[in-house]
């Protein structure tokens, strides 16, 4: 591999700076790196930034831990809902944007005060327990095994949405806790039910009974987090979290996970990779494996990635590093973005900069996270292995 993945964690590093917002928080970025202050100041974004300082702390980035205080202290302060509890999806200068309590955001408050916890930042133990009594408390559907969806801010009516992307990154959460037990739940409900029964492409979209919704959203194909159809890059992601959590049961781990973990990388290229005749993955495809959105997301080659580098240390097998090679040259010629900073994070299927679904270049959680895999052992996962390892 020619790039050299220890400076490209610190190139984005570097550009994910400028990201403090002066009233709380951390803003969406710009093409060029400029934070858009006059957008509400998003709940995800704050929290995946958190998590990716907190990082760079454990690996002793100076500029790191005061970073990771702004963050905490955004979501102790700015976003937290003192009345309900919970955070706020989005806030802006006069206070909340979005007042909606949502799964998909607050299973990266989890992650964000985990990862701040490892590295012993102040407040994050206080922060962490009250995520996860969040969690708990609203979001945990112990009887389907999976989280739902989404709550008004007061907590008294539940929208009847249910979807895997936010039961992904809940898994992700999870595993970062150290909740193995439920993390298996989701996993096997998803990737050994849903993705096997649906020759791997995993329906995203389903009602308050967990029924599918193979047509949600024909006419929004290209949402940025319910887009219509199987989304590539998550089977990819599946497939990661499934090796983690294989590796955090060890011996107690079923055979099929393995076995699921490769099908799934399987189906992302032989659906995704260039199956239109230009380099990258294609974003969204039908239930038949038909490109719908062709555009290429940046997130998408980055979960290829580290899907790649992982099934190449678990398995051994060369032809997974030849994948992650061919992929990290691709990523260099098309994404890597050495004049402006960062990637780009979305291209046009002519791999061109494109702004359909992805404006500017809002995080870098995923590109940070894709730079550590290859480095870092499959389980724990990131800031537990990080700390462990200083």
């Amino acid at each position: 591999m020619t790039l050299d993945l220890e400076r490209e964690t610190d190139r984005l590093l570097e550009f994910a700076r400028a990201s403090v917002h002066p009233d709380g928080g951390f803003a969406w970025l710009d093409d060029d790196g400029r934070p858009e202050l006059d957008r509400p100041v998003e709940l995800w974004i704050t929290c995946r930034m958190t998590h990716v300082f907190a990082l760079a702390h454990l690996m002793g980035r100076p500029y790191a831990a005061e970073l990771v205080d702004h963050g905490i202290d955004a979501l102790t302060g700015r976003f937290r809902d003192p009345v309900h509890g919970g955070w706020c999806a989005a806030v802006g200068p006069d206070g909340p944007a979005t007042r909606s309590k949502t799964a998909y955001e607050h299973a990266f408050v989890v992650l964000a005060a985990s990862s701040a916890a490892v590295a012993d930042r102040p407040g994050a133990d206080a922060l962490l327990a009250q995520a996860l009594d969040v969690l708990d408390t609203h979001f945990w559907d112990e009887d389907a095994g999976m989280v739902v969806e989404e709550w008004d801010e007061a907590w008294t009516t539940l929208d009847g949405y249910r979807g895997v992307n936010a039961n992904m990154h809940t898994v992700e959460a999870l595993l970062a806790v150290g909740d193995v037990a439920r993390a298996e739940r989701i996993v096997t409900r998803v990737v050994h039910g849903l993705a096997r029964d649906n020759d791997w492409r995993i329906p995203e979209h389903f009602d308050a009974r967990w029924r599918p919704l193979l047509d949600y959203n024909r006419v929004e194909p290209a949402h940025p987090f319910r887009p219509y159809g199987a989304t590539v890059g998550h089977w990819f992601e599946w497939s990661r979290l499934t090796l983690g959590l294989r590796e955090a049961l060890g011996d107690d781990a079923p055979g099929w996970m393995l076995e699921d973990a490769v099908a799934l990388f399987d189906a992302g290229v032989r659906d995704g990779w260039a199956v239109d005749g230009s380099a990258g993955f294609v974003y969204t495809v039908d239930w038949d494996g038909t490109p719908v959105v062709r555009q290429r997301m940046h997130w998408v080659l980055t979960e290829a990635v580290a899907a790649a580098a992982t099934l190449a240390r678990v398995t051994g097998d060369r032809v997974y590093d030849v994948c992650a090679e061919q992929w990290w040259t691709y990523a260099e010629r098309s994404f890597i973005d050495r004049e402006h900073g960062s990637w780009h994070h979305e291209l046009s299927p002519d791999n061109q900069p494109a702004a359909g679904t992805w404006a500017g270049k809002p995080d870098v959680y995923h590109a940070v996270q894709a730079t550590l895999v290859p480095r870092l052992p499959v389980w724990p996962p990131f800031a537990r292995a990080l700390s462990s390892s200083a």
